[in-house]
């Protein structure tokens, strides 16, 4: 084992987190650990509970039990510290803590999550030995980070200032003066989640090569014909929908279709701020079940006994892990036909495209008239799986760009630590 020490700098870390890029970032913290590597996570709790309407639960402390080191930023300041980061894009308040933990590390890789609240561009000139950059989200071409202007159509141009202060968001003016792009030099290499998100940086303006290493899950074991199947948690054939319940995860023309298609029932597991008026949507329709927040457990089980994880978001996201969590199951996907979904879906042959609600129903009945073609799917979404979206599959990815970037840069230490790794 080479034993490097990696410092990770993010806004949001479990369980002070809201979406799948945290997770994400704690998967690879503990991958890395696994494999012999020491992980410093810096996270910045001041961001979650300035947005969060309450607090993570009790006793759910992040790190320790699974050899990551994870430190905590707070401060008396709270919100305050996060508007001042927004505004002036460098971490005022906890500038001086996050220099000296990477410093008492003795930090060999530097890598860079979504920074947007936990120090801003003025973080990146903070990285020690060789540094990367993961784009989880958009932030670094998009002051919203998600590429959904005006909060109601995806972003085919910049509409910056107006679109922040349609957001309620004070406009950051160091974009405007050439900070960011001079901060990009402090960095080694910078890595997008998917093809799509590369292009679309590409297509906004963002001035350096990207690699892509996708989001990835612990490995699977093949699914075995001689084991027991749990039952399934609900009684009717029906359709999942998982993820955070806002306007740009689509479920406004996906709920109304379930009032006419009536041999499948739609689940739909997670929150959010949208819930209310969803529910609004699905009001007097025994089809649609809102399942509210799932534990990682029950969830695997509704993915096991859905027809198929519908995917209907209408935004430019960076990827998709509940897709390859539900090629994890065995368990096909109806994506909508936007950013890097058809990227995602080609290559797995685990399930179909869906461009109108239209579409979507057909998709189903092709799925319950078709018992055949459900199972292919499921078969092909877990071999691509397996190849693709596995741990053992993307790590040595990941750590590949870690040791091209320190031969460019002349670690030969770092370089050669992960030669026989990578090779391995």
């Amino acid at each position: 084992m080479s034993g490097l020490r990696f410092g990770f700098l993010t806004t949001f870390y479990p369980p002070y987190h809201f979406g799948g890029d945290a997770m994400g970032v704690q998967r690879l913290a503990q991958a890395l650990a696994r494999r012999g590597h020491r992980v410093t996570v810096i996270h910045d709790a001041d961001a979650y509970l300035a947005l969060a309407a309450v607090p993570p639960a009790p006793g759910r402390a992040a790190g320790g039990a699974d050899g990551v080191d994870v430190v905590t930023l707070k401060s008396p300041l709270g919100a305050v510290s996060s508007l001042l980061t927004q505004q002036t894009g460098r971490p005022i308040v906890h500038g001086a803590a996050i220099r000296r933990t990477l410093v008492a590390r003795d930090v060999d890789v530097t890598v860079f999550h979504n920074v947007s609240l936990v120090g801003g561009p003025g973080l990146l000139g903070m990285g020690r030995g060789v540094t990367l950059y993961m784009a989880h989200e958009h932030w670094l071409v998009c002051p919203t980070h998600v590429l959904w202007r005006h909060g109601r159509e995806v972003c085919t141009g910049r509409e910056c200032l107006r679109c922040v202060l349609h957001y309620r968001r004070p406009p950051q003016l160091w974009r405007y003066t050439g900070y960011l792009e001079r901060q990009l030099g402090h960095v080694d290499a910078f890595i997008a989640m998917s093809e799509f998100s590369k292009a679309k940086h590409r297509e906004f303006g963002f001035p350096r090569d990207m690699e892509v290493v996708p989001y990835f899950l612990p490995d699977a074991e093949p699914p075995s014909a001689e084991a027991p199947s749990d039952a399934s948690p609900h009684e009717r054939p029906y359709v999942l929908f998982v993820g955070r319940l806002e306007r740009i995860k689509g479920l406004d023309d996906v709920i109304p279709l379930f009032a006419r298609f009536d041999r499948a029932d739609l689940l739909i597991a997670g929150d959010g701020e949208y819930a209310g008026t969803l529910r609004a949507l699905a009001a007097g329709n025994p089809r649609v079940t809102f399942l509210g927040r799932v534990s990682p457990a029950e969830l695997s089980r509704y993915y096991r006994h859905a027809l198929a994880l519908v995917v209907p978001s209408v935004c430019f996201e960076t990827f998709g892990i509940i897709i390859i969590e539900a090629f994890r199951q065995a368990t096909p996907v109806l994506a909508r036909r936007i950013g890097p979904f058809p990227e995602i879906l080609e290559h797995a042959g685990g399930g179909e495209l869906f461009a109108t609600a239209g579409e979507l129903e057909a998709a189903l009945h092709r799925l319950l008239d078709e018992p055949g073609r459900r199972d292919r799917f499921a078969r092909a979404g877990f071999a691509a799986f397996q190849t693709t979206w596995s741990e053992s599959a993307v790590v040595p990815r990941f750590l590949e760009v870690v040791r091209r970037a320190a031969e460019r840069k002349g670690d030969r230490r770092v370089a050669e630590a992960l030669t026989a790794e990578v090779a391995a």
